[in-house]
């Protein structure tokens, strides 16, 4: 049989240090093409593997008739038409988080993969970086938790450092509650079950609390930020409960090494049919989560 076909959409940073290396090291697909809007970055992006650059609306349409899946590093309210034009086509989905930061948006993409009967997953990093995946899937069988709390302290526009991820429009606008808080949720949510209610209080310059009630009868809380000092960066859940306690492994991830199991996971659902937990539906309950939180901490601020 043929390998499958995997295009990949955008070529910025995130698609040039960890999707197209991933997709373009991985033996079990053939890297269909790069598409990106500007003609000269997918050209670049798509020489260094060895690949075919695609641009335009045009080339939109080419890359999905070359390709049996798509991946996504894009901004996510760019990112979800295009994946629903994608799933349309026929495409399987391999999205980045937030799948969109509409619950329209975010719907619409889901929807049409249903339709389509397209496989999907969503790149949550720590339910791929191997270390961390296994950690979450034992405290979840492991059970009996009574609270968690997750804090993930970004410092992208808190210290000096020239990041390319800081010229992001959509992150300034948006900040550490839809950067980081899908990743806070994509752990805390296998562990304690699905989100029913949501407090949120925000604090200057990005600063997000939330608190959580879970279908398990815990609470969590998640602190999120992109503005923290660079000293007080860092990441880290903790679990309290009838075991004691549990903290998820630290230590640095390799992005291409998790967005390759990524990839992984989204070839078993195609040849399995079975629904991924990482896929569009669980990408819009993070969306709707997050717009939630953010409706919240709105009518808070209008007290």
């Amino acid at each position: 049989m043929s390998k499958p076909r995997i295009g990949l959409l955008g070529t910025g940073p995130w698609a040039e240090r960890t999707h197209a290396p991933a997709l373009a090291a991985h033996s079990g697909l053939d890297f269909s093409g790069v598409w990106g809007r500007r003609p000269e970055a997918a050209a670049a992006l798509a020489a260094a593997h060895d690949t075919t650059a695609h641009s335009g609306e045009a080339g939109l349409d080419a890359l999905f008739a070359a390709s049996d899946a798509i991946a996504f590093a894009l901004p996510p309210d760019i990112q979800a038409p295009l994946a629903t034009r994608a799933a349309a086509a026929g495409c399987h989905l391999l999205m980045d988080k937030p799948v969109a930061t509409t619950v329209a948006g975010a719907r619409e993409v889901a929807d049409a993969a249903a339709i389509a009967g397209v496989s999907s997953v969503v790149f949550c990093t720590m339910r791929f970086a191997p270390e961390s995946a296994r950690w979450i899937d034992e405290q979840a069988a492991r059970g009996g938790w009574f609270t968690a709390h997750a804090h993930w302290l970004g410092a992208l526009y808190g210290s000096d450092e020239d990041s390319p991820y800081a010229a992001s429009p959509w992150r300034r606008e948006k900040g550490g509650l839809w950067d980081v808080g899908p990743h806070a949720l994509s752990v805390l949510i296998p562990l304690l079950g699905d989100v029913t209610e949501v407090t949120a209080v925000r604090g200057e310059p990005d600063l997000t609390h939330l608190v959580l009630r879970h279908t398990s009868g815990a609470a969590s809380s998640a602190v999120l930020s992109l503005s923290a000092p660079q000293e007080a960066a860092g990441a880290g859940v903790e679990l309290r409960g009838e075991h004691g306690t549990a903290a998820l492994p630290q230590g640095g991830s390799d992005p291409v090494g998790s967005f390759t199991a990524a990839i992984d996971a989204l070839l078993e659902s195609v040849r399995t049919g079975r629904p991924h937990a990482c896929d569009v539906r669980f990408g819009l309950r993070l969306t709707e989560i997050l717009t939630e939180a953010e409706e919240r901490v709105a009518a808070r601020a209008k007290e």
